[in-house]
């Protein structure tokens, strides 16, 4: 059994990315952390971890821990991965993914997702003012157009 393995490696064994790729460019971007008895540590793809320490994987909102129980460079299939590692992500991180499960359709910041069909209507709407103008004919005059201004605005 292996003493010490790639921190990267390990992530995608475990599951907990979906390739390795993605777990490396998480350990890239500062996401991944290793707690070990001598403290806390932002991890690089490179960084080897040992039995006994705790993965922090930072996943926004939540971040997850992990305690490493074994260490494996092979992909595991999802039934041997308690063997392997125990989740110990404390409770309020799992509250706090619910919290937003739920407030996800009340409070949607603009821009994100698809749109809601009001507004696709008001898309719609808005779209087909600009190809074919307004709906309301009321800016419109007998001659077509209507300004607030008149000739004589115009003489000096």
């Amino acid at each position: 059994m292996k003493t010490e393995v790639r921190i990267d490696k390990w992530l995608w064994a475990m599951r907990i990315f979906k390739t390795r790729t993605v777990a490396t460019d998480s350990c890239k971007k500062g996401r991944v952390a290793v707690t070990t008895p001598g403290g806390e540590v932002i991890a690089k793809p490179s960084r080897m971890i040992h039995v006994g320490d705790t993965i922090l994987v930072r996943k926004p909102p939540v971040t997850y821990s992990f305690r490493v129980l074994g260490l494996t460079e092979n992909r595991l299939g999802a039934k041997l991965v308690p063997e392997y590692m125990e989740n110990v992500t404390p409770k309020e991180q799992y509250d706090l993914l619910d919290v937003i499960r739920i407030s996800g359709f009340i409070d949607r910041r603009k821009g994100l997702g698809r749109p809601t069909k009001r507004e696709g209507r008001e898309l719609a709407r808005f779209t087909d003012d600009i190809y074919t103008g307004p709906s309301s004919e009321s800016w419109q005059n007998e001659d077509g157009w209507d300004f607030d201004f008149d000739e004589q605005d115009f003489d000096d």
